[in-house]
């Protein structure tokens, strides 16, 4: 048996209806839950949605940590709540779900951004005293994404989501890769639902500014948590290109940029290391979805040297022990991935240069606490 969420609700106006899915849905027929909100936009979301839960209390969500899901936890201990509602960004909703998960409470994820893919997932990525850490949970049993509550998020976050998507494409080529090489097993179901999404965002010629990109886009990142959930773990989204993005975190946590940002430049990255047409054939299609979207596709569009991202590229084996991608494969000394940093970055200068972003909702502009995905 595969759990899924029992309703998926991605359309303009979504939000306003949340009382009748709960109570449609028989999550919870009076409205007595617990909804879980950031600090910026929480007022504004609490009374969009108050009126209409009556029975409802609001918590403040203060930072994605564990400290603050355990918070939560004790807030919402003993209150006799039906299920408790995430309404936010990645911070929020995986803060909501892990303290669902520790009281043994239905999680209804309301996302306000399309910034990553836990929207939908059996994980929460949460701040740790040791750094972060990626803890398993039951998936969210209903998933909202209101459309008109998304295009007010920034621009900046709304396009990491679109990196996000695309690096299924290298973690489904490293979980392949791991299963000629080594034997490791994969779900063919989960490898379906990952390329699907991925490859309905490569190939959509919308933009942010289109109610259907964003559609696509939404349905993209809930069936990378679906395949996230038939596999039982993060390896149909998660190869080489999380573990570049995990330890650029790791060596410049001051400086990290969105995650979506970064593994998107990891896929794109980790795609010119295979030998073969097909690979090669991947990483275009991935750099030119980036490009498109005004997503970087070099160290420096990120904000980092090549030496730098030389680093975070020989430090990435480190942070998933016991994963097999091109990484491992290659097993590069620090001299190979230098030549091969180098070599990307010049491939991507020559062949993007003189491209602009097409994307027409503005360049990409700082995030604010609530959207930044962390997953």
């Amino acid at each position: 048996m595969i759990t899924t969420p029992v309703v998926v609700d991605i359309r303009r106006g979504a939000i306003a209806d949340l009382a009748d899915l709960l109570a449609d849905q028989r999550i919870s027929a009076g409205g007595r839950v617990a909804v879980a909100v950031g600090p910026r936009s929480g007022g504004q979301l609490t009374e969009s949605v108050r009126p209409t839960l009556r029975e409802a209390d609001f918590y403040t969500v203060e930072g994605g940590t564990v400290d603050a899901a355990l918070r939560l936890a004790g807030q919402v201990r003993g209150r006799s709540y039906d299920a408790i509602v995430g309404v936010g960004g990645g911070k929020v909703l995986d803060v909501t779900k892990f303290a669902a998960a520790r009281l043994g409470l239905p999680m209804v994820a309301v996302a306000t951004n399309l910034a990553h893919d836990g929207i939908g997932s059996p994980v929460s990525i949460l701040d740790n005293d040791a750094g972060r850490g990626s803890y398993g949970v039951p998936a969210p049993i209903a998933v909202i994404v209101d459309l008109d509550v998304v295009r007010q998020a920034p621009a900046r976050s709304v396009r990491a989501g679109i990196g996000e998507v695309l690096s299924n494409l290298s973690a489904i080529a490293d979980w392949e890769l791991s299963r000629d090489l080594t034997g490791e097993p994969v779900d063919g179901l989960a490898v379906t639902l990952a390329r699907t999404a991925a490859e309905a965002v490569a190939h959509h010629p919308g933009t942010l500014v289109d109610d259907d990109f964003l559609r696509v886009l939404a349905e993209g990142l809930v069936l990378s948590g679906l395949a996230m959930v038939v596999a039982g773990s993060t390896r149909p989204c998660s190869g080489a290109c999380h573990e570049i993005s995990h330890a650029i975190d790791l060596l410049y946590p001051e400086r990290a940029g969105a995650h979506g940002e970064q593994v998107g430049l990891g896929a794109a990255f980790a795609s010119t290391l295979w030998d073969d047409p097909e690979s090669r054939s991947r990483g275009t299609l991935i750099a030119n979805c980036l490009v498109r979207h005004g997503l970087p596709v070099t160290p420096a569009a990120l904000g980092f040297s090549l030496e730098e991202f030389t680093a975070a590229v020989v430090r990435a084996p480190e942070t998933r022990p016991g994963r097999f991608t091109i990484l491992e494969h290659r097993d590069l000394d620090k001299d190979a991935v230098v030549a091969a940093v180098r070599a990307f970055s010049d491939r991507m200068n020559a062949a993007y240069a003189t491209t602009g972003t097409k994307d027409s909702n503005g360049p990409a502009g700082p995030q604010t606490e609530e959207s930044t995905p962390d997953t």
